[in-house]
């Protein structure tokens, strides 16, 4: 979670929303699935030895949980909107084009919330080794990053808005 000196947590408009249809779903389908497994489970008779009961049981658990996270973070959500975002600079909801100075290739990314990171969709999450090397340059500046995988040497090569 990105968050500021007041506990925010800072995300995009877009994170947000996925966030919240997240939450709906887990508060209405997802206790319903429980709930029905949970009776079903209960059909089969002694709980105390009764496997389907507790994995219903540790189901509803992690239900519950990520309940409580979605709507903690909901609450403390500081949303970044697209009009506010500046451009010249690599910031939270900017997308930016990265040449790998090593690799010669180019990579685009999205810098986004912790939550709403998803590299298979190119969103990386500022909190990131990336996303903390590239926050704040501006076109043409270079960065050496520590990743997972070595180091890389990274251009900004543009700065935009998806």
């Amino acid at each position: 979670m990105a968050k500021a000196a007041d506990d925010k947590v800072v995300m995009t408009r877009d994170g947000y929303e996925k966030l919240k249809a997240e939450l709906v779903s887990l508060r209405g389908d997802g206790r319903a699935e429980i709930a029905a497994k949970l009776e079903e489970a209960r059909a089969f008779g002694d709980l105390s030895e009764n496997a389907e009961y507790h994995a219903a049981k540790e189901e509803q658990e992690k239900l519950e949980n990520r309940v409580l996270q979605l709507e903690y973070q909901l609450s403390k959500a500081q949303i970044v909107e697209t009009e506010d975002i500046d451009t010249s600079v690599v910031s939270l909801g900017t997308t930016v084009t990265l040449a790998d100075l090593n690799l010669k290739k180019t990579f685009v990314y999205t810098l986004v919330g912790t939550e709403e990171a998803d590299i298979k969709d190119n969103r990386i999450s500022a909190a990131s080794p990336v996303g903390k090397a590239v926050m704040g340059k501006r076109a043409d500046d270079e960065v050496m990053v520590r990743t997972p995988r070595g180091i890389r040497h990274l251009k900004v090569v543009k700065i935009q808005l998806k």
